[in-house]
């Protein structure tokens, strides 16, 4: 079975991509499953369920990082989606946390990037970019030639391995190239490990600690002069 992993900001058109995706998958006789990762509501596994009629299943982070939950539940997703005879699983992982990668060795990693966020965007997402096999441009239809040419530049500074695709997520351009990389794509194999390293520790607040100032914490902590900064791969 072939493991797709998207993830992406929100608003960028990341359900709109997939859904055309699966569209064409099922038309090639590729039976998919659709799992969805966020943190407090979605819809998009009903939707597709009543379009497509295909397994689909949510999960709710909640406290978790969503790539975090990822990590948790992908094994169960894959034995799920195996369970159903499927072909193709696809993740759709609202991709938060910006410091972490929401990517498996294994899978076919896709970020979802809209070309109206702004030339600086591909500089600001971190792993979710950088650690990505492609990187999916919509809205193009909504900034100028040069706006294009910029942002696409951005991203291959960033992450000069990226393959990057322009589509119309409205209608369906450009998705095509999306679906034969997924059947090029390798069987993900059963142990799966996450792409990139983590990020170095856990603070504190995380664990739920509220008081406000460096000096009431331990562990990774940050003062307001202190620029050292973990970047990751």
């Amino acid at each position: 079975m072939k493991l797709v992993v998207c993830a992406g900001p929100a608003t960028t058109g990341k359900t709109a991509v997939l859904r055309h995706m699966i569209r064409k998958l099922l038309a090639k006789n590729l039976r998919s499953a659709f799992l969805k990762i966020d943190v407090q509501y979605a819809e998009e596994d009903e939707i597709f369920a009543r379009e497509f009629e295909i397994p689909t299943r949510k999960v709710y982070s909640g406290e978790l990082c969503p790539d975090h939950c990822n990590v948790m539940v992908l094994g169960d997703a894959l034995r799920w989606a195996s369970d159903e005879s499927c072909q193709v699983l696809m993740v759709e992982t609202a991709g938060l946390c910006l410091r972490c990668s929401p990517y498996v060795d294994g899978g076919l990693g896709m970020v979802v990037l809209e070309a109206t966020s702004g030339m600086n965007l591909p500089l600001k997402v971190g792993p979710m970019l950088s650690l990505a096999d492609i990187a999916v441009i919509t809205k193009i239809d909504r900034v100028s030639q040069a706006e294009r040419e910029v942002f696409r530049y951005r991203i291959q500074d960033v992450a000069p391995q990226v393959r990057i695709r322009e589509v119309n997520a409205l209608y369906g351009i450009g998705i095509d190239p999306l679906v034969a990389s997924v059947e090029a794509f390798p069987d993900a194999g059963e142990n799966l490990l996450l792409r990139g390293n983590p990020p170095v520790g856990t603070c504190t607040i995380c664990v739920g600690k509220k008081e406000v100032g460096w000096q009431a914490h331990f562990g990774v902590v940050r003062a307001l002069d202190n620029q050292v900064f973990y970047r990751g791969e």
